[in-house]
């Protein structure tokens, strides 16, 4: 029997989700997770690359697992768990430290970006962040990480540092390819559809939340910037529509063509309503079941401590590998 490939992939608990996460991630995972040996992580330790509070951020970890699960993650068929509980990941991170370099780091569109947010208060672990993504890649021995291109150059950079440190020592860490959905794999601000959905947004009318109720989320459809044309249609001058196409289709399976053709001679209030139904039905089980899940503590955590079992045993098998390779003595 041929061995499953392996992805790995991790959604920060910086907040509630929102839709962008669920389709342009978590509905690809759900899809994948029959195809391949998949890792799935709550990455909590890079939520605190900027402050946090303790109490909102250990909820929202609780939070993205219950919505993992209640989106279609099954533990029995996915090692889903928190990036914390498996100490590899900071080990392995320190390491790699060593095999990058100061200039490439700077690089980093995301680092200049945030730091630009936070001038005067740039912590070490905000620049030094795409090295403890490598290392959450890298330990897994990932074949394929899903990425969005906004986090297709942190994934070059965990290529780059493997490929350096295979080269000095001998082969140790598989070199991982993106995994990238061709249809709504980035899905844009309702307010401002050429930025990311973003939780972060100070409009909150911008982004939906898997959290969000019928009503709100009808409302922020219905309030959906569009253009002046008037006319359905697929174009990347009407980003706004383009955009909820990219939903529709994501959610239905329709093609982009399909879709569009629905809509002949019909104004952008009845596609805004239907696509606003559309995403309400997709979320309303998740939402339900998230919200069950939640009332249910125990057994969230049974999945992540499971999880963490699944992963540090990998995870542990990489790291005695690297650490030998690099000259440490081991302890056992």
């Amino acid at each position: 029997m041929t061995e499953r490939k392996r992805i790995f992939s991790g959604i920060q608990p910086s907040g509630s989700l929102t839709l962008g996460n669920y389709l342009g991630a978590i509905k690809n995972w759900v899809g994948l997770q029959d195809e391949y040996d998949s890792v799935y992580c709550i990455v909590d330790m890079h939520a605190i690359t900027v402050p946090k509070e303790p109490k909102d951020l250990r909820r929202n970890t609780l939070e993205v697992l219950a919505n993992y699960v209640a989106s279609g993650l099954d533990p029995e068929k996915s090692t889903l768990f928190i990036q914390s509980h498996v100490p590899a990941h900071a080990e392995l991170a320190w390491v790699l430290n060593c095999f990058s370099y100061f200039g490439e780091l700077g690089r980093m569109t995301q680092f200049k970006d945030k730091s630009k947010k936070n001038v005067g208060n740039i912590t070490a672990g905000l620049f030094d962040y795409p090295v403890l993504m490598a290392a959450d890649i890298l330990l897994y021995q990932a074949d394929l990480v899903p990425v969005g291109e906004d986090q297709r150059q942190h994934l070059e950079l965990s290529r780059d540092i493997a490929q350096r440190f295979n080269n000095r020592f001998s082969p140790t860490f598989v070199v991982p390819e993106p995994y990238i959905s061709k249809v709504g794999a980035k899905i844009m601000s309702l307010q401002d559809p050429t930025s990311k959905m973003s939780k972060s947004d100070d409009n909150v009318n911008s982004y939906i939340l898997l959290s969000d109720s019928p009503d709100d989320i009808m409302r922020k459809f219905k309030r959906a910037v569009t253009d002046s044309s008037g006319i359905v249609r697929y174009s990347e001058e009407q980003p706004g529509i383009m955009n909820m196409l990219g939903m529709y289709s994501k959610i239905t399976g329709e093609s982009m063509d399909a879709i569009v053709s629905k809509y002949e001679g019909k104004g952008y209030a009845d596609f805004k309503k239907d696509t606003a139904e559309v995403v309400i039905e997709e979320l309303r089980p998740i939402r339900e079941e998230a919200e069950k899940l939640l009332g249910d503590k125990a057994y969230l955590q049974s999945v992540y401590q499971k999880g963490a079992e699944k992963a540090e045993a990998v995870a542990k098998k990489t790291l005695r590998k690297v650490y030998k390779k690099v000259g440490f003595i081991p302890r056992y």
